[in-house]
């Protein structure tokens, strides 16, 4: 069936096209041309991006002058207060901080003549407009964390199938977790071995609590480990698994609620399951040390009518990357060596010995 805008469509998509126009100040047929933002409008955009999706907002999201540089630190856990016999106290501060940089970051919303059709008769254009404008921040906001938390390269041509979390468009927090000091803050299962979580007992790890407290104690520099901003970021999986272990034994309203509460405070802190946070995986920062960092004047945008592939598509380009503003306040658990199982049974004793043997015996004549 061939897809066509109704003439409702055609005119909520003209009234949208001179409201963006006259919001970012330019003609309106320049919009279907890439266009640079002007940098009043590059505060707009980036507060509409970062307030369509609330978990966003709570994380460190700055404009920086540079491709490449310092990481800028806010909310320091360190000791800011004391005394000097010949002064005033302060601080040492070392020049030697993490480092950022930004690539090239391309974003693109395509949205079909059928949708923008049904969008055009559920109201008046100014509805429209709404249902476009959120639908496109909230997909732009959405990418910067599915990149964040999944991110493992950069490549130059990005690949969405073979990479569906944006794997290959950035190095997210985790990776950089990975190549700082040889992983010193990721929590990797022996060779050959995994993390078994079993609320059944039969694992390493029975509780989330627990989980979460060996974490700290194995990743978090001590100075940080009463920060009362630390938070828990835990997967889809775990919590749905610790939960059902305790839906089962609950026998009173009570615990029925302590399970429900479970994905909101784990280990005595707070607890979020992050929109596409490994399902397997587990964080422990303060949010303030995620970091998104985009180059200032460098937002372009692009909203034009591809007759090609019978849809509207709005562009957001700009130089965008990742950081962590302090590693020893971050830690996490490898989670491809999370597993929500019991751990194997141990072969008995002798039996690879014995299996070698039987491997090695001669063949009868």
């Amino acid at each position: 069936m061939s897809q066509t805008k109704t003439p409702q469509a055609e005119k909520c998509l003209n009234h949208y096209n001179t409201l963006l126009a006259k919001a970012f100040g330019v003609p309106e047929n320049a919009l279907a041309k890439q266009f640079s933002v002007s940098e009043p409008m590059e505060m707009v955009l980036r507060s509409a991006i970062l307030e369509s999706t609330s978990f966003l907002g709570l994380i460190t999201c700055l404009d920086v002058d540079q491709l490449t540089g310092q990481v800028v630190q806010v909310g320091a856990s360190a000791l800011h207060t004391g005394r000097k016999v010949d002064g005033r106290f302060r601080r040492k501060i070392g020049v030697d901080g993490n480092k950022f940089s930004l690539t090239e970051t391309d974003s693109c919303v395509r949205l079909d003549w059928s949708t923008l059709c049904t969008w055009a008769n559920s109201g008046n254009p100014g509805q429209f407009v709404q249902l476009v404008s959120e639908f496109t921040n909230q997909a732009f906001a959405l990418d910067m964390l599915r990149v964040g938390f999944n991110g493992t390269h950069i490549a130059d041509d990005s690949d969405p199938i073979k990479h569906p979390l944006g794997e290959d468009v950035n190095k997210g927090w985790q990776q950089l977790a990975r190549e700082w000091h040889g992983g010193s803050q990721v929590v990797k299962a022996p060779a050959g071995d995994k993390i078994y979580f079993d609320p059944d007992g039969h694992g390493d790890f029975k509780t989330l609590d627990e989980m979460a407290s060996d974490l700290i104690n194995a990743t978090i520099n001590p100075l940080y480990r009463t920060d009362p901003r630390l938070v828990i970021l835990v997967g889809t999986d775990l919590v749905a698994a610790a939960q059902a272990k305790l839906y089962s034994e609950a026998t009173k309203p009570t615990e029925q609620i302590a399970a429900q509460q479970l994905a909101k405070s784990i280990a005595g802190r707070p607890a979020f399951i992050p929109p596409y946070f490994p399902a397997n995986g587990m964080m422990i920062t303060t949010l303030a040390n995620l970091h998104i960092y985009t180059q200032r004047n460098t937002r372009k945008r692009k909203a034009a009518d591809n007759d090609d592939t019978k849809g509207f598509e709005n562009q957001y380009w700009r130089q965008e990357g990742y950081a962590i503003g302090d590693y020893e306040a971050f830690g996490s658990y490898e989670e491809a060596d999370v597993v929500i199982a019991p751990r194997p049974a141990a072969p008995p004793a002798g039996a690879d010995a014995l299996a070698d043997a039987d491997a090695q015996a001669e063949p009868e004549a």
